[in-house]
């Protein structure tokens, strides 16, 4: 046994669960390991592999699924924790993705991403937790990835003096139109992060999972990251009743929102260009490669909102394209 699995029986040697037949779970972009313990009885729960040396840190998963918890949202229990291991025993939720939900039932598709929007309108309404601020300096930082590692891959440049200046433009355009009190922000807040939960009541039918990098942030944040996702095919019908759903449910004024949905996308957007491409040439997950096309689509459907017109030229210049050509250079 390595010295890790040694750690791991320990912990669940500690906590009864020295007997339950383990497996591996599908994990995500992070070095976390996931692992589904099953009973004799049937019984099961997930332990959580993220150790410190590896930059984990389980603590912040703990906390906000408690916060969450106390709101009513299906975050999954804290069975038993060894932060200073790495080590999480979390409920299990099951495997009722939305993304398999819907494949297995595409007529379920609307009500879940309704039933999704429902639980931001509450999370919205809800004390923020003491959470570091997603700030407009912040978010146009983040945007550097797009040149640091989308553009570079593929131009074999960082255009710097071109992403200095942009950087302040879009602090600028983030400033004017990202306002309003702060909300708990999920950050990853999409079809394979969520789970349906049909048994339980109201908000809690949706299960929610992966929110240990939760900031404080604009309440569209979510609303992008779910309707604007990487890694499936939202239907342009259901990204624009869920926008009207959630503006009717919530009393926001329509058009600041709408353009802050807009200005968010394109940052948002970003920066995922620029963590697939990271993902692909740093730790060889090429298969994210595959998403870039559909990421591409939103940031350029996003630039041709009135919000972005100040920098909507300069970008489309200075960050290539998906081409074939460009595909193959991000997936080398």
């Amino acid at each position: 046994m390595t010295t890790r699995e040694i750690e791991i029986a320990r912990f669940l040697a500690a906590h009864g669960y020295s007997s339950w037949n383990a497996a591996p779970l599908a994990g995500d972009a992070s070095s976390r390991r996931y692992q589904r313990l099953t009973s004799q009885t049937g019984d099961s729960a997930v332990l959580m592999d993220w150790p410190p040396v590896d930059g984990g840190d389980t603590s912040p998963f703990a906390e906000l699924a408690e916060y969450l918890r106390a709101l009513g949202v299906s975050a999954p229990a804290i069975l038993a924790q060894d932060h200073a291991q790495g080590l999480l025993l979390i409920e299990d939720l099951g495997d009722a993705l939305f993304t398999e939900v819907i494949a297995g039932d595409p007529t379920m598709e609307l009500p879940l991403y309704e039933a999704a929007v429902d639980l931001l309108v509450r999370l919205h309404d809800a004390k923020v937790p003491d959470l570091p601020s997603l700030e407009p300096r912040i978010m146009a930082d983040m945007t550097a990835l797009a040149f640091s590692e989308y553009r570079h891959t593929i131009l074999g440049d960082t255009a710097d003096h071109i992403r200095t200046q942009f950087e302040q433009r879009f602090e600028a355009v983030l400033r004017d139109h990202l306002d309003g009190d702060m909300v708990f922000v999920h950050r990853d807040f999409h079809a394979q992060n969520l789970l349906w939960l049909p048994e339980r009541q109201s908000i809690a039918k949706v299960g929610v999972i992966d929110f240990q990098d939760a900031k404080a942030g604009h309440r569209a944040y979510d609303l992008v990251s779910l309707l604007q996702d990487a890694r499936r095919d939202v239907p342009a019908g259901v990204e624009i009743q869920m926008i009207d759903h959630y503006i009717r449910k919530t009393g926001v004024d329509e058009s600041r929102f709408r353009s802050a949905y807009a200005v968010i996308g394109v940052q948002r957007n970003m920066r995922i260009l620029g963590i697939f491409a990271r993902l692909s040439q740093q730790f060889g997950k090429h298969h994210y490669i595959d998403l870039v096309p559909r990421v591409w689509d939103h940031f350029e459907r996003g630039l041709s909102h009135p919000a972005l017109a100040s920098v909507a030229e300069e970008l489309l210049s200075a960050l290539p394209a998906p081409t074939l050509e460009a595909m193959e250079r991000l997936r080398a």
